[in-house]
């Protein structure tokens, strides 16, 4: 089962072992997976991201929308336009059709 929280940064805890309270600002590289810290005098420490680059972390929201991003798109997408042709099947029929056909198919439910 996928639990969707927030994934825990191991580099981050090791950059606050190493440095403690010298640490101004901490930002993640996604591109090396690793974090990035800007200490108090300037310079820059950086810690790998993972303990070993085979564990497989738990899924985020940020993670699945990263990864299916395409497929919630196209389902999106097939929603939205069936939504508009029954829309445009409901006014159509209500335009056109005759008044007695529209009352047998509001009754219908009746039945």
């Amino acid at each position: 089962m996928i639990t969707l929280q927030r994934r825990q940064l191991v580099g981050h805890d090791i950059l606050l072992a190493r440095h403690g309270n010298h640490i101004s600002s901490m930002r993640l590289d996604r591109s090396n997976d690793r974090v990035v810290a800007l200490l108090d005098d300037g310079s820059l420490d950086s810690a790998p991201n993972l303990i070993t680059p085979g564990l497989q972390l738990p899924a985020t929201v940020r993670s699945v929308l990263r990864e299916d991003w395409k497929l919630l798109s196209a389902w999106a997408g097939m929603a939205a336009l069936m939504g508009v042709l029954m829309t445009g099947a409901a006014v159509a029929l209500g335009a056109t059709a005759d008044p007695a056909i529209i009352d047998a198919l509001t009754a219908y439910n009746a039945y």
